[in-house]
Formats: C-alpha cells, structure tokens, sequence
C-alpha cells in the first residue's frame, strides 16, 4: 500500500538515519531490513551482497518479528535475485504462481512464493547486491509505491553499506598495521643492541628491512672459553610469514650453538630442527663463523649463503667464503663441511645479505665488484667506519628508490 508523499518523506528520512548511525556493517544490514519490513508490511526480507568471489550470498535475513530466519528457511528464487542484480533493475510481481516471467523457474513453485519485492543496491555505478521481500501467503501485498519506495531505501542503504565496509577496511587495516608495528619491534629487541667486545676483534653491523619486518637477521651468540658465535642469515619469504620463520630460526640457532666443538654437527642439527618445523617452500640461507679471543682462526659453515668476502690487509686481495653445503630447512638429511680460514692483523671478514648486491638503480644491480670497490677504497678504517661507508654507498646508488629486498652487513675485523 502506497505511503502518501509526506509520510514517505518522513519515512526515508528516519531510514536514513537509522543505517547511517552506525559503522559497523552487520549492524547497518540488520537494522536496515527491520525497517524495510515494517514500511513494505512484507512477511519475511532479505540482503544479499556480492561475496570476494563475485556471488551473491545472504547477509541478512530476517522475519516479521524482527528475528533472525534459520538457514533452512531462505526459501527464495536465485533466479530472481541474480536476475535483479544482474540487470540492476528492480521487480515487482503480484503473484509469482501465475506470472509468465517466471513460470520455467521451480523454485517459485516449490516455495509458493507469490507477492515479491527486489531491488539493486547501487553505489556509483556498482550494484553491490539485492534486497529482496516477499510473502507467500498473500497476493498483491507490494504496490508501486513499494517499489518506488524500496528504491529510495536502497539508495540511501548502498551509501551507509559502502561507508561500512570502507570503515571496516579502515579498521583492518589499522590492526594489521598495529600487529605489523609490534611484529617490528619484537624484531628489534631480537637484534643485538650492540657489538661484543672480544679482545683482538672489532664488530660493527647493520640490519635495515625494506619493509616493516624482515626475513634478515644477525646475532652475537657468547658460547664458552671466549669463543663467539655469528651469524647472518636470510629468510627465502617476505612479509609476516618471513618474520615469524626468522624469529623459529634464531631460537633454533641459539638453542644449539655450542653444543659441540663442531660447526659442520651443529649446522646438521639445526637444518634439522628448522626443516622439521618448515612449511613447504621455506628454508633459510645462513653464514655461521666461530672466533676465539686473541686469535685469528676463524671456523665457519655457509649454508647456501652468499659469499661472505674476505679482505686481506696484506695486498688488499679478496677471498671468498664459498657455500659448504644446502640452505637449511630445505631438505632434513643435508650435510655440511666446516671451513676455516686465518685472518691477520687488519683482515676484513664482510657478510652480508642479497639485499646489498641486489640493491638497484633501474635495471643494474649494485653487484659484488661494486661491493668489493667500496671495502677496498675504505681499507684501513674500522669496522664502523666501514659500515657506514657502505651504507653510504648504497644509500647514493639507489638514491630514494623503495629497497628491492631486506639489507644486512656485518663486519668482522682482526685488530691485533
């Protein structure tokens, strides 16, 4: 039954403030399809809305006594609906038993649907999805100026949906930045703070994500009779799953390190340990060296790691520390041999992640030769000094290009 004119007006207008009084979508759906039931005197309605899949799926349902309908009672015509949203043209009909538009359908019959009301909700030119009511019990229930009026209420209804979901993306995206800014700084506090001092050694080191967590780690590990543990590794994934594998990784590593007198049992161990917990896809490529106070010898194992470079003082000639065996976690039985080298007074031992030589400018790489230009030019100075002069480096190749990848450096140098 047609409203007159002004009680339509006033109608709308407590509609429109009854969706738009509230953010959170299931709320505004819910609250929507109360009041379009009480205005159109319809027996039961419905909102459907397009799903990230692009169908149709119920959002709403509700009765006469503004309950909730079961699951078993959406007893309504798809094709209907899909018609509706489909030609973004509303539908009127006074009893579906005996309207020729929809005498092939079955479910019209099964569910003795009879006076039926559906319109599209657009927002910008987008039809967002339907709402639908119906009763089947009664012929010619919905009028006109039902339609008219149900259109007018979804008008107003895709603007209080979009805003709703905007909101919702809004606060989404608020969380997982919250979560992606404590996931950083837990990552920070993983980080060593500062550099060990051990007599005969100067430390320095850098770790710079390229985004807000980082697959790159490197770590200062104090075992027993002055010996210390480092490492630089790197993460095969990016983003959160990265920085959650990189966190398992550093636990494993610590938890083993020292175990033996030897690395190549150890790095066995912890390939382990680290493929066990992988998922399919994720392993880990790790430099791990072994230094003594007061002493040059220098054990490592490179598990499927970029090359760390060895500088000697004596001829500025390089040298460097090949892989010794598979990156971890990709297969659980892998074996690795032990190197060893000795490095002499003002030797550089320079590790660092793919993040350094895959930085670019365009389509160039900044690459090993323009790494090994930059150590040799600084040659002499200490490990901080050489840090920061290859920050400074990288910094003015790639000027305010957004980091390709995670960079991390560390320098090791003899002293005496």
């Amino acid at each position: 039954m047609a409203e007159p004119s002004s009680v339509r007006l006033e109608l709308l207008y407590r509609i429109s403030q009854t969706i738009n009084s509230s953010l959170d979508l299931d709320v505004v759906m819910e609250s929507l399809m109360d009041e379009v039931i009480f205005a159109t005197h319809a027996e039961r309605g419905f909102l459907m809305l397009y799903d990230e899949n692009k169908q149709l799926s119920f959002r709403t349902a509700r009765g006469i006594d503004q309950q909730d309908i079961e699951e078993s009672e959406f007893k309504i015509s798809r094709g209907i609906v899909e018609r509706v949203a489909k030609e973004a043209t509303p539908l009127l009909t006074s009893n579906a038993q005996i309207d020729q538009r929809f005498h092939t359908r079955a479910s019209v019959k099964l569910y003795g649907l009879r006076s039926v009301l559906c319109v599209p909700i657009i927002q910008k030119e987008k039809t967002l999805g339907v709402i639908y009511v119906d009763n089947r019990f009664q012929n010619g229930i919905f009028t006109q100026g039902d339609l008219e009026l149900l259109t007018s209420i979804a008008s107003s209804a895709g603007i209080a949906i979009d805003n709703a979901r905007l909101y919702r993306i809004a606060v989404e995206k608020g969380r997982m930045e919250r979560e992606l800014q404590m996931a950083r700084e837990v990552q920070i506090s993983l980080i060593p703070p500062n550099t060990p001092n051990i007599p005969g050694w100067d430390f320095a080191a850098c770790w710079k994500p390229a985004h807000e967590v980082s697959g790159d780690f490197y770590d200062f590990i104090p075992i027993s009779d002055g010996r210390l543990g480092i490492v630089v590794a790197d993460v095969s994934d990016k983003g959160m799953p990265a920085a959650l594998f990189m966190t398992l990784s550093r636990s494993v590593i610590r938890s083993v390190a020292g175990q033996t007198s030897q690395l190549d049992e150890e790095i066995t161990k912890i390939n382990h340990l680290i493929w066990r917990d992988a998922r399919e896809g994720m392993f880990i490529t790790l430099f791990y060296a072994l230094v003594k106070s007061n002493s040059g010898e220098v054990g490592y194992v490179n598990a499927g790691h970029n090359p760390p470079l060895v500088l000697r003082s004596a001829g500025k000639v390089f040298e460097s520390l090949n892989r010794t065996g598979m990156a971890a976690g990709v297969e659980g039985d892998s074996r690795y041999e032990q190197g060893t080298l000795t490095l002499a007074e003002g030797d550089y031992l320079v590790m660092f992640t793919d993040g350094v030589t895959d930085a670019q400018i365009g389509d160039e790489p900044f690459g090993e030769e323009r790494l090994k230009a930059t150590i040799r030019k600084h040659a002499g100075i200490n490990a901080q000094g050489m840090i920061e002069a290859l920050e400074k480096e990288l910094c003015d190749f790639s000027g305010n290009g957004v980091p390709v990848d995670d960079v991390t450096l560390l320098i090791a140098r003899k002293t005496a």
